[in-house]
């Protein structure tokens, strides 16, 4: 019985192989995302053509299969402390002092020594970018400072709150919070009492700290401790502001250096897993994953993904005539810490990504699926005649596949 279309005129073979190559017409080759295997796409030119039982015996043809699938995988590692650091003095000074590679340096203990005095390190995610020496001063800098100063133990007394005016003197007198309404204007500067002009008032907003007079006391108290001139004033040079404590991985500089060069590197002090992923085979890796890593001395520990790289690195050309090197992503892996770990620095690894698992699924190999330009994917019989299919798991270059008409053992298409 002939084919109608939907007019009710019939369909002959050559209108329906017309209508089923515009249907594929301008798809374009695309990637499986979670595999990397090729997807075959077809694109018409000129006149449609359609395949014939005679084309069909020069194509590829594989076999719908039912068989377990998992994206699982296990991949090289290197065990160490995450990607190192480097750290540069500021100013004309010298280097008087450096510590050992190795050594552990946590908050308010020197980092280095330049002209002889200390370099500590402070907690926080704000450099120092200016000399703290104007009382009245506001910024996340000086909430650095004083935040830093409180958890070594110093009394910097009371800090304004988050929507005061503080008006900086012009005289040197703490600083007043004045409470104003949200909204309104800032209170106008203008002659004081004295006939002095005083300075603009700022608004104290979240995450400030004003520089008070009992602040700059703390900062002399602890400046007198560590063996700094007790100035009261503190600049970039006096303080590297880190997100914690940190490991000396590498030392580039000895004492008489200039300050102002790289000076050392670090690291954080906890033991990380390196792992660099095919982009094409991080889908299935997620941030909080569990993994199994392999130590040289074949026991195992349990780690935690904690990041999934989103730079691609590599995939061009690396100037040595070799071609390209690879693109790869960064997967950090964070480790349990147990008595095989601390012994090691540094190490290669096996890490087992658990992914996921399907049971007893129809799966064709990636290049077996067809891109439809309209949007979806199918597959193609050897007499040319196309089947829409659902994409489920990726996994070692197959693909799980549902739709209608689908079967274990049915042939199909497919590039290699």
């Amino acid at each position: 019985m002939a084919e109608s279309d939907t007019d009710g005129a019939a369909v002959t073979p050559r209108r329906r192989a017309r209508r089923r190559t515009a249907a594929v017409a301008a798809v374009v080759v695309a990637a499986a995302a979670a595999t990397g295997g090729a997807v075959i796409g077809w694109q018409s030119h000129g006149s449609p053509s359609t395949r014939t039982a005679t084309d069909s015996a020069r194509v590829a043809t594989t076999a719908v299969v039912r068989t377990d699938l998992s994206d699982a995988q296990t991949l090289d590692g290197t065990l160490g402390y995450g990607p190192a650091r480097t750290l540069k003095g500021t100013g004309d000074g010298t280097v008087t002092w450096l510590p050992a590679t190795g050594a552990t340096v946590t908050r308010g203990q020197q980092l280095y020594r330049v002209d002889d005095q200390p370099v500590a390190l402070f907690y926080g995610a704000t450099p120092l970018f200016r000399t703290l020496d104007t009382q009245g001063t506001v910024g996340t800098d000086v909430k650095v400072v004083a935040d830093n100063l409180v958890k070594l133990g110093y009394d910097i007394g009371a800090q304004p709150a988050p929507g005061s005016w503080v008006t900086p003197p012009a005289s040197g007198a703490t600083p007043t919070p004045t409470p104003h309404p949200s909204g309104s204007t800032a209170p106008s500067s203008g002659p004081s009492a004295t006939g002095s002009t005083t300075a603009a008032p700022v608004r104290v907003k979240i995450g400030d700290g004003i520089l008070t007079a009992p602040l700059i006391s703390a900062i002399k108290r602890w400046q007198t401790h560590v063996g700094m001139a007790p100035t009261g004033v503190v600049g970039p040079g006096d303080v590297v502001v880190l997100p914690g404590k940190v490991r000396i991985s590498a030392v580039q500089a000895q004492p008489g250096d200039p300050a102002a060069e790289p000076l050392l590197s670090v690291t954080s002090t906890s033991r990380k897993v390196t792992v660099q992923v095919d982009p094409t085979e991080v889908g299935s890796i997620r941030s909080g994953d569990t993994v199994s890593v392999a130590l040289p001395d074949t026991s195992t520990v349990r780690g935690t993904v904690t990041a999934v790289g989103r730079i691609v690195q590599g995939g061009t050309d690396n100037g040595s005539g070799a071609g390209t090197d690879p693109a790869q992503l960064t997967v950090t892996i964070s480790l349990a810490e147990t008595a095989a770990v601390r012994r090691l620095d540094s190490a290669p690894v096996r890490v087992t990504f658990a992914g996921s698992a399907r049971k007893g699924v129809l799966a064709v190999p990636v290049g077996a699926l067809l891109a439809l330009r309209e949007g979806g994917y199918a597959v193609q019989l050897p007499d040319g005649r196309l089947i829409a299919v659902k994409t489920g798991l990726f996994a070692k270059g197959m693909v799980e596949i549902s739709g209608t008409g689908l079967g274990a053992g049915l042939k199909v298409v497919t590039t290699s």
